[in-house]
């Protein structure tokens, strides 16, 4: 995998709308996060030409969205590339994409949700990527950005160091304050105490290389030239978006991948904390348990849930293709490499 050089105060980074125009929705929720991220780290931010276009023109022209993201790679003044938020249909994107100048000009591309696809064409590309943060939700928290997801993003892209471990966070939320009403701004949201990852199953040490992404946009893929082929001794970490899947629909994915033979060849599985207050938790692990334990007899696969990435606040960042460590005895999971060079 290439790896991009890592960001620097003062590097120029660019904002793509490649899967929904909330920029134009929410312009004053959009500077917020523009605000914040320069003044946290220091960079300069540009958005590209269709970045703050309206919603409804963007939906209509994926071509001009995938011209925006491949400008974004082109240009040599340009350090790193931000999805502003994710929505429904970057898959759109597809076939007005340029491998060539993605793999030509590596550089730090972050988002997540809907923006899988675009990770996976990224993976596609060979170039690792960030499951990170987005400018709307993020970057423009209300009352600044989390102090966890600095951290992360500091200890990944802003630094060529081995990432290490990676430790819970010790709280999380997913209450929503209306972006409309810009007062809402100032009220920082209410934290829930963390209880922590939970380690379903495992024992021992294991290694892979991290694949995944947002679970229903991920399986949107299968089918296409985006999904994954090279499975053998693989992470996957997934997560559920805010629509909230039922726990069956986690059952039927996992059936998939087990007739595909995919999860026999991983090495263990990462799942995000829903974005619920706690209903699903417990219904979600079943249904993991009763793919990967009891239909398919893998006992020994690694299985941590509740984590801390996806669609619950904080996040840490997932860099794709980079080998990772879970350690089930000592309850641990570290990322093994530096995810960008000097």
């Amino acid at each position: 995998m290439l790896k991009p050089r890592k960001l620097n105060p003062g590097d120029k980074v660019a904002t793509v709308s490649p899967s929904w125009g909330g920029p134009a929705v929410f312009p004053q929720r959009y500077q917020i996060g523009v605000q914040q991220l320069q003044q946290e780290f220091d960079l300069e931010v540009v958005e590209m030409p269709n970045t703050l276009k309206p919603a409804d023109w963007l939906a209509r022209n994926p071509k001009a969205r995938a011209d925006d993201l491949i400008q974004a790679f082109a240009d040599p003044s340009i350090k790193g590339i931000l999805a502003t938020i994710g929505g429904s249909d970057s898959l759109r994107l597809l076939p007005h994409i340029d491998f060539d100048v993605i793999r030509s000009n590596p550089k730090i591309f972050m988002g997540y949700s809907d923006t899988t696809i675009s990770h996976l064409m990224c993976y596609k590309a060979e170039l690792v990527s960030f499951y990170g943060p987005s400018i709307l939700v993020e970057f423009a928290e209300n009352g600044g950005i989390f102090p966890y997801i600095t951290q992360s993003l500091r200890q990944t892209i802003f630094s060529s160091n081995i990432i290490g471990e990676i430790k819970p966070s010790t709280d999380w939320t997913v209450e929503h304050l209306d972006w409309g009403n810009s007062e809402n701004q100032n009220i920082k949201r209410k934290l829930t105490p963390s209880a922590g990852w939970k380690f379903l199953q495992g024992s021992g040490v294991h290694h892979g290389h991290l694949i995944g992404g947002c679970l229903e946009v991920f399986d949107w893929t299968r089918g296409t030239e985006l999904f994954p082929t090279q499975w053998k001794d693989a992470i996957l970490f997934l997560e559920t978006s805010e629509d909230m899947p039922p726990p069956e629909f986690v059952t039927y994915t996992l059936r998939v991948y087990a007739a595909a033979g995919i999860l026999h060849q991983l090495s263990g599985i990462l799942f995000g904390r829903s974005y619920n207050t706690g209903e699903k938790f417990d219904a979600y692990d079943h249904a993991i348990l009763q793919v990967v334990r009891d239909e398919e007899k893998l006992t020994d696969l690694p299985i941590i849930t509740r984590m801390d990435f996806g669609h619950t606040s904080p996040m840490f960042v997932i860099p794709y293709g980079l080998q990772a460590e879970i350690d089930c005895d000592q309850q641990r999971f570290s990322i093994m490499e530096n995810a960008v060079t000097e």
